[in-house]
């Protein structure tokens, strides 16, 4: 058994890694790990960073008062001056970045929500509560009350922990997430490749006359297709580490910041992925081994890519954080403990049960995939 084990095995990585495009998927995919890094920080870099006179021109259908110029002018706002209808027309042409009105102590401001004017939008916001300020701060003077008493009659302080950096955390969990669809695009072609590809040009027949277990012939196909989506696991893990390097000295979000990831996080890290290596790598060659045509059977494989990604995308987003429950939940738990380990809140025990639960799904994956084996009627249906 053991013997026979191992020849499927080497046969399946001497053709693994003589397919060209068998090593395109499993090599160049994690390529695009650098430039999903380098390219959100660059984004991130540029929207922090915005200089204000790409969006302080800004429309105003009133007069100013003394108080309002001597404010923009501190600001650095372009006041642009004009009625109601001539600054709408001048803000679709993008000759200011939004425009005030006024009705009575009312004010409106109109913008389009893009990126310049959710800037402009912001300063704006700035500079009126200013404006309020000096007025509130004028009308107590005038009535003999102390303004200071009044106005800060509170206090309020931002305290940013160093290591809790938006970007940081940002960039690494959709770095986590795009490393779980490298590994799943990488699984799917060789899965493919092995049941349906054989099936399709007859050489999956000539190998069931040879005296080997249906229990070999698909364990073998599956360490073979492991072995291919670990190598993308762990090169894009190497080249987002090697990222997060290279971004920490080109772009200035992340100075006085520690990107980088802690030695219990990497490991950690390769302990997921492996797991979801296994598991990705059972589910595409279960999938692919029921379809008659390599065509169809890619066909079929398909939505696990976006299957891979998606839950992560919306746990990430809504902040969610790993229990025991989510833990054995499939690709759910992949992708939040990935987020808790950018966050350095990796909890042993989630990653066990994620171990042990994955194990229990390979186990009937496998299970499912030498009965169909065993089936003539399976294999050999046209």
């Amino acid at each position: 058994m053991k013997n026979n084990l191992w020849n499927i095995l080497k046969k399946e990585l001497r053709e693994l890694f003589r397919d060209k495009k068998s090593l395109a998927m499993m090599l160049v995919i994690p390529i695009f790990i650098p430039l999903l890094v380098i390219g959100m920080s660059a984004l991130f870099e540029s929207q922090t960073n915005m200089s204000v006179d790409e969006y302080n021109r800004i429309g105003f259908s009133y007069t100013l008062s003394e108080v309002e110029e001597s404010l923009a002018k501190e600001m650095d706002i372009e006041v642009v001056a004009g009625t109601e209808d001539e600054l709408a027309d001048a803000y679709q042409k993008g000759d200011v970045d939004l425009y005030i009105t006024k009705n009575a102590n009312h004010y409106v401001i109109h913008s389009n929500g893009s990126d310049t004017s959710t800037y402009a939008a912001s300063l704006m916001e700035t500079y009126f509560n200013a404006y309020k300020e000096s007025l509130q701060q004028k009308y107590l003077q005038n009535n003999n009350i102390n303004a200071d008493e009044i106005l800060n009659i509170i206090t309020v302080e931002q305290q940013v922990v160093e290591e809790e950096n938006f970007f940081a955390n940002y960039i690494k969990n959709y770095a986590f997430l795009f490393i779980l669809m490298a590994i799943t695009v990488s699984a799917t072609y060789p899965a493919t490749d092995t049941t349906a590809g054989e099936r399709e040009r007859g050489t999956l027949e000539t190998l069931l006359t040879f005296p080997i277990k249906s229990r070999d012939i698909i364990v073998g196909k599956f360490l073979g297709v492991s072995v291919s989506s670990i190598i993308t696991g762990l090169l894009s893990l190497a080249l987002a580490v090697v990222s997060l390097i290279i971004t920490k000295d080109m772009f200035s979000i992340y100075e006085g910041v520690d990107v980088m990831y802690s030695a219990s996080s990497i490991l950690y890290a390769i302990v997921v992925i492996v797991t979801y290596s296994f598991f990705i790598s059972g589910l595409c060659i279960a999938i692919a081994s029921t379809a008659k045509t390599f065509k169809e059977a890619q066909s079929a494989l398909t939505p696990l890519t976006f299957i891979s990604l998606f839950p992560g995308m919306i746990a990430f987003m809504i902040g969610i954080t790993t229990t025991p429950l989510l833990a054995v939940i499939p690709f759910l738990n992949f992708t939040t403990i990935f987020t808790d380990i950018t966050a350095g809140n990796a909890n042993v025990l989630h990653i066990v049960l994620m171990m042990l639960s994955t194990i229990i799904y390979i186990s009937i994956v496998l299970v499912y995939i030498i009965k169909q084996y065993k089936s003539e009627k399976v294999l050999f249906a046209k």
